[in-house]
């Protein structure tokens, strides 16, 4: 699962109420005093995050401006209820945007439209071949046909198939087919893998 990030900064009450249930969310917060102070911390992960704030400028983070990224709340008071439908919607879009554009090797995957693409081809895929390709591609290491099972399919160790097999030919064929590329997915030994 993706981690998103909710940076506050200023708003030291609504810091306090969020972390008060941060149990309840599947976000991490972190609270800055200013954006001076934020902007030194910028090497945290900025790939997705939501940026919450009293200023309506636009920041600069690395070069980017942030304005996708930007909630501003300056309208006090408002509902905790429509706080959280706001922040809701907004990481909603974020994570949308975010897993729009997974960038594996050379190629790039699509988790919204299922395409899978190089050099202006593309290839649909099912939503079992890209679980596929995220594990092997996360982990970065060899899974053997048990471990694919257990973790992809959530099948028991005890239960012989052949799905697996099955799944792994015809991604590997669909590749091959499409982006003429026989080394996208390998196996071995030890298990199947992406470099």
């Amino acid at each position: 699962m993706i981690t998103q990030n909710i940076f506050i900064i200023g708003h030291g009450l609504l810091y306090e109420i969020l972390d008060e249930i941060k149990e309840n969310f599947f976000f991490k917060i972190s609270r800055f005093d200013d954006e001076e102070e934020f902007i030194k911390n910028s090497d945290l992960d900025m790939k997705n995050f939501l940026i919450i704030s009293q200023n309506q400028n636009k920041l600069k983070i690395n070069g980017n401006i942030t304005d996708k990224n930007l909630l501003c709340f300056s309208n006090f008071p408002l509902p905790l209820s429509k706080i959280l439908e706001l922040i809701n919607v907004k990481l909603l879009k974020l994570k949308f945007n975010y897993q729009s554009k997974v960038n594996i090797q050379n190629y790039e995957l699509n988790l919204n439209s299922k395409f899978f693409s190089k050099n202006n081809m593309y290839l649909k895929l099912t939503e079992k071949e890209i679980e596929i390709i995220l594990y092997l591609n996360q982990t970065k290491k060899k899974h053997n046909v048990l471990d694919l099972q257990k973790n992809i399919w959530t099948y028991s160790a005890n239960i012989e198939t052949h799905t697996v097999e099955t799944h792994i030919y015809r991604l590997r064929k669909k590749i091959s087919n499409k982006f003429n590329d026989e080394s996208f997915l390998l196996s071995d030994k030890n298990g199947y893998f992406i470099k």
